[in-house]
């Protein structure tokens, strides 16, 4: 068991569950519109989501650990990595094949609905392959497309991709509703950077609590949390989601409260471990609150 913690240490399992999260978000979207889909295509969809997501995670593990910043991480329940690699630093590679394989399965889950739906499917299917190869080694270098990139790959990309492999075509529709894990999540991984600055700067990051503080990265923070919950509203009023998607709103309870301790507690690491948690939930929760507002529509 101790040997399988290991293996299984640089895929990040405990935070695969966002995965679901953002793909029933796209199958709501799908049923919603479509009223049935292929049972099929929504298990090969979940394969693909989940091999792409461990595939990043490993992919971020290898690349920190040879660069060093695993060994300046202050690691904490929600950030840092597992810390397996500096423990284990024979698995390294072991760990960079976990992140080939987890992409190859990706790759072929794609070429099987290439087959289906032809095509129009590529540019997605690409753009995906870019976030999960390039954010470690290369988009963690830029604060723009570090902050966006996250949000992008499970919010835009995999919402809208499980809609369009399960439908056959895109849907403003399913856009809308991938703008709530596009904040959500390139959130998650802002707060997230916030006990890292020290560490990233070190090996020559470029995010935004780096750039502007922890401080002002909260006002960030603090801004597209809301805009996702303005873009369930702005779903609503403008007919692309359901009435009863508002019933997302009620994770505000815990938005509130992470919004304000990420502001008073930016610089203060131990204080901010109750915003990080709450942010994990709201990441959870949220989508989750849309789909229910789809299925029952």
């Amino acid at each position: 068991m101790s040997n399988l913690k290991y293996v299984l240490g640089p895929m990040r399992l405990p935070f695969i569950i966002l995965t679901p999260a953002c793909v029933v978000l796209g199958l709501g979207t799908a049923v919603w519109t479509n009223g049935s889909v292929n049972v099929l295509h929504v298990v090969l969809a979940f394969i693909g989501a989940v091999a792409s997501h461990v595939s990043v995670n490993a992919f971020n593990e290898y690349f920190d650990f040879k660069s060093g910043l695993d060994f300046k991480t202050q690691r904490t329940p929600f950030s840092g990595g597992s810390g397996t690699l500096p423990e284990k630093p024979e698995l390294a590679r072991q760990a960079l094949a976990t992140a080939i394989i987890s992409l190859a399965v990706v790759c072929a889950v794609g070429v099987y609905f290439l087959s289906v739906w032809g095509l129009a499917l590529l540019p997605l299917g690409l753009a995906g392959v870019i976030v999960v190869v390039a954010y470690t080694p290369w988009f963690a270098h830029n604060a723009i497309l570090c902050l966006v990139a996250p949000g992008v790959g499970f919010g835009s990309l995999m919402v809208v991709g499980t809609h369009f492999v399960l439908t056959g075509e895109y849907s403003w529709i399913a856009f809308v509703a991938s703008l709530v894990p596009f904040f959500l999540v390139s959130n998650l991984l802002l707060l997230n950077q916030f006990p890292d600055v020290e560490a990233d700067r070190s090996v020559g990051r470029k995010n935004f609590p780096i750039l502007i503080g922890r401080r002002a990265s909260s006002l960030i923070y603090g801004a597209f949390l809301l805009l996702a919950f303005l873009s369930i509203v702005f779903g609503v009023v403008f007919d692309f989601l359901p009435k009863s998607c508002l019933i997302a709103l009620v994770a505000l309870v815990l938005a509130f409260p992470a919004m304000i301790g990420a502001y008073r507690n930016a610089d203060d690491i131990k204080k901010l471990i109750p915003a990080l948690g709450m942010n994990v939930l709201i990441n959870i929760i949220t989508p989750v609150l849309v789909e229910v507002g789809l299925f029952i529509a």
